[in-house]
């Protein structure tokens, strides 16, 4: 286990100053506020993990993951900061400092999920967990602070998975244990068996139970503990495997516009998630029934047949009765095969030649199906990725589950403020009702997940 402060320590920024000068701006005011609300009824004394975790960008790769498909990934500089101290009992109580919302629960009692709130994810993780590692020994008096917008497409509650995973399983020593290093040998297991937990899916030995409603991949876990300061990293997922990582340009920063619109996992764009995300296990499953393949994903589907999706459909005409209509799962297919084998690809060349133009076409591209076969996108995010263009970008385009969220723009550093202000108003021009909820940010490529210790 990791050494910890005390939680009388985390009363002065100054300790965060080895953090240097920009992450110590950032994380230091969040961290301390997430603190003092633990000392407001802890003893000073008390050890104290400080984690922090990031959002997440998908630069390209709309809905590959699930599937056993590739995307371009990258953490924000915003994130979570979670203060945990360990109980002596198998109680867990969790308190967001700055909304001073708190809720408690015991893993002796069977805590049902509250699918519909932030709680949710707090409590799915440490059921799991006392589920596939038991018996947990030491609950957690934990409280986080976030200066990440919610469900915007920032994969805010995956960070939550993230945090609160690495907060009780350095709690409770599990890195230490053998049946755990077997389980989760590195880093991409353990993005591999995040996304499980959030999905309720099992994982190799580790079975899976209850998830948080959504049939997503581990795309989102995978940046936040994978992903690399300045960088775009590119992973393959089922099993979660690098690709390679390729450097921003330093001229260039990433500007985050929010439509407002919000798009929870838990809430109601789960249905339409879903619906995409069984698409893909349909095609697998009609194709293994008629290939007598054991097949599991689009992935691995393509891997083996050049011509696979001309093929699908020359099968598909002869099903009767599939759980969704045949040009329904061709364009799914379709959709899959060109934004996996195509676009993630030529997107990645692109950005690695400096050839920021090609970028930004590929980048279009991905946008233009995303309308057009995978349907996730609606008029806000279309308007807010060409409006962004329009006014200069050289790539800008919707990312994470759609169906609201956001979009991510790449903008000279020195014009960012500036594109940013005229972005947002052009946005409010045109959809004036989400003025309230509406969000614009500026962030680099971030560090991945962190555990900050003394010794940072």
């Amino acid at each position: 286990m990791s050494s910890s402060w005390e939680l009388g320590d985390l009363s002065d920024p100054g300790v965060l100053e080895p953090l240097g000068a920009t992450a110590s701006d950032r994380r230091a005011p969040l961290i301390m506020q997430a603190a003092a609300a633990l000392r407001s009824r802890l003893p000073a004394s008390s050890k104290t993990h400080v984690i922090w975790v990031p959002g997440r960008i998908e630069i390209a790769g709309k809905h590959t993951d699930y599937a056993g498909g590739r995307s371009l990934i990258a953490p924000t500089e915003q994130g979570i900061a979670l203060v945990a101290v360990p109980r002596r009992d198998r109680r867990i109580s969790v308190e967001d400092a700055r909304l001073r919302t708190s809720f408690e629960f015991s893993l002796d009692e069977k805590p049902t999920i509250p699918r519909e709130s932030w709680q949710a994810y707090f409590v799915t993780v440490a059921r799991r967990l006392d589920q596939n590692f038991p018996s947990l020994s030491r609950g957690a008096d934990i409280s986080f602070v976030s200066d990440l917008p919610a469900a915007v497409g920032l994969s805010s509650s995956s960070a939550l998975v993230v945090g609160t995973f690495l907060a009780l399983a350095n709690l409770n020593a599990l890195p230490d244990r053998t049946d755990y290093r077997e389980a989760i040998p590195d880093l991409s297991a353990l993005a591999g068996y995040l996304g499980a937990i959030e999905n309720g899916y099992t994982y190799g030995a580790l079975e899976g139970t209850q998830g948080v409603g959504t049939f997503g991949g581990s795309e989102d876990h995978t940046a936040i503990l994978c992903g690399q300061a300045g960088r775009v990293v590119q992973y393959r997922y089922s099993p979660v495997r690098f690709e390679g990582s390729i450097r921003l340009p330093t001229e260039f920063i990433l500007v985050v516009a929010s439509s407002g619109l919000r798009a929870e996992k838990s809430g109601s764009a789960r249905a339409d998630y879903n619906r995409l995300s069984l698409q893909t296990q349909e095609i697998a499953a009609l194709w293994r029934a008629a290939t007598d393949s054991n097949l599991s994903d689009l992935g691995s589907i393509l891997d083996s047949e050049r011509e696979a999706v001309r093929k699908f459909l020359s099968l598909v005409k002869n099903i009767e009765d599939p759980a969704f209509p045949v040009d329904q799962l061709h364009d799914r297919f379709v959709h899959f095969e060109q934004e996996n084998e195509v676009i993630v690809p030529g997107a990645a060349a692109a950005l690695e030649a400096g050839d920021m133009g090609q970028f930004g076409d590929w980048i279009d591209r991905s946008m233009q199906l995303a309308e057009a076969l995978l349907g996730n996108q609606v008029p806000e995010t279309s308007f807010l990725a060409s409006a962004a263009r329009q006014l200069g970008a050289v790539a800008a385009s919707a990312f994470g589950a759609g169906f609201g969220g956001a979009v991510w723009a790449l903008v000279p550093r020195t014009d960012a403020e500036e594109f940013k202000c005229y972005l947002k108003k052009s946005y409010l021009l045109a959809f004036p009702q989400h003025a309230e909820a509406a969000t614009f940010l500026l962030t680099e490529a971030g560090p991945p997940a962190m555990e900050i210790s003394p010794k940072s």
